[in-house]
């Protein structure tokens, strides 16, 4: 038997091929959207991709559970509640797959949503290991809140909650402490809060380590889980539906995206916002009107699908065609895809945005109006300018009206990539009236809290 654990590093997310070496065959958990990692894998054994187990109707990526079925004949495996549109063999509670030596048995784990289930795998009768979902991470468990608007099953946060202190102590605690733990998620994933950067564990260690599998009240654990969860990007709804439809395929589609020369301006739709991926100087040196600066790095596909909403359109623009490429296929990564409306490299533009004034800055702050783009929680916990006014960047654009534009704005955050989308959007508004500056990564070096 062989348990291969496969990572997006840019969404945090761990999938699983388990291998019977005896029959040559294979059983995936929650694969990502890009389904050749799992091709090529399964050619390196020789081996037939058998079954394709998910064990919620993902948030935060798109599978290809269903592309994977549609080309091997794989059948497709979900708990009974998910209201699969997709053909699908109901993977409920007691519910087994045996190949090989290999038993996969279902655990109806609700919590992180109504639908979820962890699998137990057992191999010459004996239980190895447990591959939890959403349900239990590394150091924390999984966020009850992304299910009260969208999925076949909805459900409040609290009662979610109160289904997760249960799944966790009634149908994982009870595990051998040696079993070990593998999660479809790690540290910087947007569906818990406090994992550990390990990518697997075992329940010995996590009675141990984990707060959420501690000793407190039901009332204490959904306290603590509820609160100051991560916000939550535009696009999870939108992939919690696409899931549960199941995607069409990955290559047709990434393929299908128009690629063109650098436009002139007046071949740009203005209506049409421009998701720009270049380094921020180089964007602030200049680019094209209403253009937002989601930069190249590992929180693209977040800051994406925060900023732009599902469906609407937009073009695409990158430094080289190889990074234009990559960020294609990370935007298929989260469905968006089919909403890029033309990507092409580009290197210079019409429009450029002012150097802060850091001097002026630090001696006159008040003569500024300061934006703080971080999330709530974060300056719930360290508030750096106290007549800041606090607009988490994922609700930016719906909220551009509350900026006031009668002094110079600043825009920062805590490490400068949000910041540098947060300007662009408030100068795409008010660059022509007040300048907008980006305060990006000097907040480090000389911002103290104001008396």
């Amino acid at each position: 038997m062989i348990i291969e654990q496969f990572k997006d590093e840019f969404l945090a997310h761990y999938s699983y091929a388990i291998v019977s070496e005896c029959e040559q065959k294979i059983v995936l958990i929650d694969p990502s959207r890009n389904p050749e990692p799992y091709y090529d894998f399964a050619k390196k054994f020789d081996a037939e991709i058998i079954g394709v187990i998910e064990t919620h109707p993902h948030a935060d990526f798109v599978s290809s559970h269903l592309e994977i079925h549609e080309s091997t004949g794989a059948k497709i495996y979900a708990h009974s509640l998910t209201g699969a549109a997709y053909p699908v063999h109901q993977f409920d509670e007691g519910t087994r797959l045996d190949f090989g030596k290999i038993k996969l048995s279902s655990i109806h784990t609700p919590g992180h949503s109504p639908d979820s289930i962890s699998i137990l795998l057992e191999h010459d009768g004996k239980a190895k290991a447990v591959f939890t979902g959403d349900t239990l991470f590394i150091g924390d468990c999984g966020r009850p809140d992304l299910r009260e608007s969208v999925g076949n099953l909805q459900a409040k946060r609290e009662k979610l909650a109160l289904q997760m202190y249960h799944s966790l102590r009634d149908k994982l605690m009870v595990l051998a402490d040696e079993v070990l733990v593998y999660p479809a998620h790690g540290s910087g994933t947007l569906c818990g809060k406090a994992l550990s950067t390990a990518n697997f564990s075992t329940i010995g260690e996590e009675k141990q380590s984990n707060w959420s599998l501690q000793k407190m009240t039901e009332t204490d654990f959904i306290k603590e889980l509820t609160s100051d969860q991560p916000f939550i990007p535009k696009y999870f709804g939108y992939d919690v539906e696409l899931n549960r439809k199941g995607a069409a395929h990955f290559k047709p589609l990434v393929d299908q995206v128009k690629i063109i020369k650098q436009p002139e301006l007046e071949e740009i739709n203005a209506s049409i916002v421009v998701v720009d991926a270049r380094p921020e100087a180089h964007f602030k040196a200049g680019h094209f009107p209403g253009a937002v600066n989601i930069v190249y790095g590992k929180k693209f596909e977040t800051w994406l699908g925060s900023i732009i909403r599902p469906g609407e359109h937009f073009y695409l623009t990158a430094s080289n065609a190889q990074e234009l490429e990559e960020l294609i296929h990370r935007s298929a990564s989260i469905g968006y895809e089919g909403f890029i409306l033309a990507a092409f490299v580009s290197n210079s533009g019409d429009v450029f945005m002012p150097v802060l004034p850091l001097e002026c800055f630090i001696a006159n702050p008040e003569e500024f109006t300061i934006i703080d783009v971080r999330n709530e929680n974060e300056v719930k916990k360290n508030k750096i300018f106290d007549h800041s006014k606090n607009i988490p960047l994922g609700e930016l654009r719906e909220r551009i009206k509350e900026v006031p534009a009668d002094k110079p704005i600043v825009v920062h955050c805590a490490g400068g990539s949000r910041s540098a989308a947060g300007s662009s959007i408030i100068a795409a508004e008010f660059g022509a009236i007040t300048p907008v500056y980006d305060l990006g990564v000097v907040v480090r070096d000389f911002a103290k809290p104001e008396k």
